[in-house]
């Protein structure tokens, strides 16, 4: 008589079964890598930016324009806010009364879309990296700049030609 180890025999498994199981193991290792990646020196910070205010901007050609009044998320001095129009995304800031900012929001690191902003600072959602209002890096793991646009602000509208 067989013992009910002896008993137990796996049964061969089929083409099918096989390759769920190799699948889900792939699954399990894969969520294994990336939460791995969590600690590397790529990855965002433990607290994460306040979103940017969006304001409306309208193309001309390549010039974009935005009115900026009272009401206007850039009506104080220092703040941002960004632009999303058919020419791309931009980052805009209040750099003085009469003075702007205006920047790509696309991050020179891996090219995430820029969406926050602390610290008087821009900040990639991505792996962290952070912007100066004008654009220099504060703090990788971006090395280049932001691309910058020349700005015009008269009668109440911010132009700028990209």
């Amino acid at each position: 008589m067989k013992s009910p180890a002896q008993e137990v025999q796996a049964a061969p498994l089929t083409r099918r079964e096989f390759c769920a199981y190799a699948c889900q193991a792939a699954s399990v290792i894969s969520a294994g890598t990336f939460a791995a990646c969590g600690g590397s020196s790529t990855s965002p910070s433990s607290s994460t930016a306040p979103p940017l205010s969006t304001v409306s901007g309208t193309v001309s050609g390549r010039t974009v324009s935005v009115t900026i009044d009272g009401a206007s998320p850039l009506a104080a001095v220092g703040a941002a806010a960004t632009t999303q129009t058919s020419l791309g995304t931009f980052l805009i800031s209040r750099t003085a009364q009469d003075a702007f900012t205006a920047l790509t929001a696309v991050c020179t690191h891996e090219s995430c879309t820029i969406s926050g902003f602390a610290s008087s600072q821009f900040v990639c959602p991505c792996h962290g990296s952070r912007f100066t209002t004008a654009g220099a890096v504060a703090n990788g793991p971006a090395t280049r700049a932001l691309q910058s646009y020349p700005t015009l602000f008269s009668g109440g509208v911010l132009t700028f030609t990209v």
